[in-house]
């Protein structure tokens, strides 16, 4: 029994768990306003009792934390990066359980002679605050000396004293000398991995090639390189191919029959997997006037993947398919991503399908789940649904014009309605696509189109995560949801200084919606701004990530979101998937007792391959880039100043979309001071200033496939 005023045990744990850092027992008495032996004795007492019960840990200079959480000082490797350009590190050392926690890198604070950024497998000591239990924030104390640990993969040639190494690492500089005996069977231009030796003479760091990976000659090389260099999984295990070999369709028994239901997919021209179908009616409800049913039908991965499995620890292990140029290195094995799981035209699919019904307005007012056994009325594209609707159809088309694709479009009219209303964040990004040619060559590098047929398909399988995310709350059914935090005050500040700078200030109102940022989007909008500030815009949110914890998803203005919709590329789907059929009673391959325990743990795992594959891809469509380019070495382009930094401008080619760097020690005859807030360079002595956005002519001076980097010069 304490004193009244003595803090209970749960005040305790309560501040020790909101503290950023591990805490000792004079943070805590100073906190609760506590003195004196008989306080000390038993506040002694309580922290061996959270101790003993295992909700706190001694660490270092006994100070408290939660369990497994890191300390306030340690040393970090850094990993990669996210979508946004944010570093992660892992501990250098780590003894707990499971994966550790995530840690984001703080941009680090400026300083003249530093002007080497932090790489991948940089070594730190940093400064770490704890977010949650399983994410924390770094700052940088100081970089450790030291040659990177480990293996490096890069193109071997030759010289005169036996061989160099070139990293594929853009921001690794060092060249690696190869003995004749640490040759291997390299040839000249060949990709391998090498592990590094300690430095030879003169200091030269030296490597031993391990692994030939094939010729940089192959331009299919690019996506190999990403993929080695992100240490993707391409390899299926004997037993995961031969469980997706053995599978085969199930009998109708308990599914609901929707096989003379017309359902359609609709997917890009060069798709190979078809995980969605769908179908809309108006609705015949009299108290639903002018409402619509609509059915989503995904293919039912978790029938043939089942918890346990080789198949499933593969899936999860990979996290989600990867999708580069030239191919596709997916989650499941083909005879179910492009078999089984693929719903082809006319032929019987195992499907989890989703009735919908939306109002008048698009609300989704009901829904209801069923196992089913489908077939699919026709195969269609984008741009045959987009010419369809637009007066054009063609020989597929036709018969399904004012059955299937006119009905289609009047639902989507009401959930585009709706979306407009509660105030999306809607960013027009356009996309880079990299076509190859039958000999393995870039062929063109094009903006890829967008259509309403896009936002259609889009918008039907929003309805559907929300009514899987509806369905699990109502239910109190764990499941992953897919989260998106508010913006972080830092970014928006910076963001502030950036629209204001351009002649488009946003409110400092605290209490900030997607729609904020969409009428900035709309203000510029046809402007030569509007794409970079989309950009500027994405940058400054928060990374959306997949939680058993639901926070709701800003970006789309919802309160409850999962991924339900692809099963067959991302695996968090396919948790959904068996959250729902266990809470359901919907039949086998429900979620497990083992996998419902781990769900933090796996989210977490799911939103790093997640950000693993985004970089893999961009780095291979900046390696094609490069090769694009390569031959136009010399040449004039347009661009705009996509960013600025206190090394130099990255432009944005007006005709290619591809980036690169102009150095700042390029830039005319003056010394530059980096403008943080104005996003900007400005010459001491002339005051030229060069400004994110600004329109600029570039000659390429440089455009290097192996490591994906663009250099220019101004042509002014």
């Amino acid at each position: 029994m304490t004193d009244s005023h003595f803090p209970s045990k749960d005040a305790i744990l309560a501040f020790i768990r909101s503290s950023t850092t591990p805490v000792g027992k004079r943070e805590i008495a100073r906190a609760f306003k506590l003195s004196g032996s008989a306080d000390r004795e038993t506040l002694k007492d309580l922290l061996r009792e959270l101790e003993a019960d295992g909700t706190v840990e001694r660490g270092r200079n006994k100070r408290m934390a939660p369990p497994q959480a890191l300390p306030a000082v340690a040393v970090l490797l850094v990993t990669g990066a996210d979508a946004d350009g944010e570093l992660a590190a892992r501990p250098l050392t780590w003894t707990g359980e499971g994966n550790p926690p995530r840690i984001f890198l703080l941009p680090e604070k400026k300083s003249r002679g530093e002007d080497k950024p932090l790489a991948v497998g940089d070594t730190l000591l940093a400064k770490l605050a704890r977010i949650n239990d399983r994410l924390y924030e770094a700052r940088v104390i100081r970089r450790i000396d030291g040659e990177r640990e480990g293996r490096i993969l890069g193109v071997y040639r030759p010289s005169a004293d036996g061989g160099r190494i070139l990293p594929t690492d853009r921001r690794h500089k060092t060249e690696f000398l190869v003995l004749p005996p640490n040759r291997g069977d390299a040839e000249p231009g060949d990709l391998v991995f090498a592990d590094i030796l300690p430095a030879g003479r003169a200091g030269q760091p030296q490597a031993r090639v391990v692994e030939r990976l094939g010729s940089t000659d192959e331009p299919r090389a690019f996506s190999l390189i990403a993929i080695h260099a992100h240490g993707i999984p391409t390899v299926f295990p004997h037993a995961a191919l031969r469980e997706a070999e053995l599978a085969a369709v199930p009998a109708l028994m308990q599914r609901e029959d929707l096989r003379d239901i017309p359902l359609v997919t609709i997917d890009g021209a060069d798709a190979r997997d078809f995980d969605d179908a769908v179908w809309a009616e108006a609705d015949g409800d009299p108290e639903n006037p002018d409402g619509w049913h609509l059915i989503v039908a995904i293919a039912d991965v978790s029938y043939y993947v089942r918890p346990g499995s080789t198949l499933d620890r593969t899936a999860y292990e990979r996290g989600n398919s990867v999708y580069f140029p030239d191919r596709v290195v997916p989650m499941l094995p083909e005879a179910l991503s492009n078999g089984l799981c693929s719903l082809r035209p006319g032929e019987d699919r195992a499907c989890l399908a989703f009735h919908l019904w939306i109002d008048r307005n698009g609300v989704l007012i009901r829904h209801r789940l069923v196992r089913g056994l489908m077939r699919s009325a026709a195969r269609l594209t984008y741009e045959q649904v987009q010419d369809c609707h637009d007066g054009q159809p063609d020989e597929v088309t036709r018969p399904l014009a004012d059955g299937v694709i006119a009905p289609l479009f009047g639902a989507y009219a009401r959930l585009a309605a709706a979306r407009a209303k509660r105030g999306t964040l809607e960013l027009e990004l356009p996309e880079r696509r990299v076509h190859i040619d039958e000999r393995g060559r870039v062929a063109e590098i094009a903006r890829r189109e967008r259509h309403d047929s896009h936002r259609l398909i889009e918008e039907f399988m929003i309805a559907a995560n929300v009514a899987a995310a509806e369905a699990l709350e109502r239910r109190t059914m764990p499941g992953l949801f897919r989260i998106h935090d508010r913006p972080s005050m830092e970014k928006m500040e910076a963001l502030r200084g950036f629209l204001a700078g351009i002649g488009h200030p946003l409110t400092k109102s605290a209490d900030l919606t997607p729609d904020h940022f969409t009428r900035i989007l709309r203000k510029v909008e046809g402007t030569s701004h509007a794409t970079l500030v989309s950009e500027v815009v994405l940058r400054a949110q928060a990374q959306a990530a997949y939680s058993p914890d639901n926070i709701g998803h800003f970006g789309l203005a919802l309160h409850r979101y999962a991924h339900f919709t692809s099963p067959i590329r991302r695996y968090a789907d396919l948790i959904v998937h068996r959250a729902l059929i266990r809470t359901l009673g919907l039949g086998v391959g429900g979620l497990d007792d083992e996998t419902l325990g781990r769900l933090a743990e796996i989210g977490d795992h799911l939103s790093g391959t997640e950000r693993r594959a985004a970089t893999a891809e961009r780095d291979a469509v900046d390696r094609y880039t490069a090769a694009f380019l390569a031959d136009r070495i010399g040449d004039r382009f347009s661009g705009r100043i996509s960013g600025v930094s206190r090394f130099g401008l990255f432009v944005r080619l007006d005709e290619s979309g591809a980036d690169g760097l102009v150095p700042a020690s390029s830039l005319p005859d003056d010394r530059y001071d980096h403008d943080e807030a104005a996003h900007a360079l400005v010459g001491q002595r002339t005051g030229r200033t060069y400004r994110l956005s600004s329109p600029v002519k570039v000659v390429l001076v440089e455009a290097d496939p192996v490591s994906g980097s663009t250099l220019f010069r101004l042509a002014d």
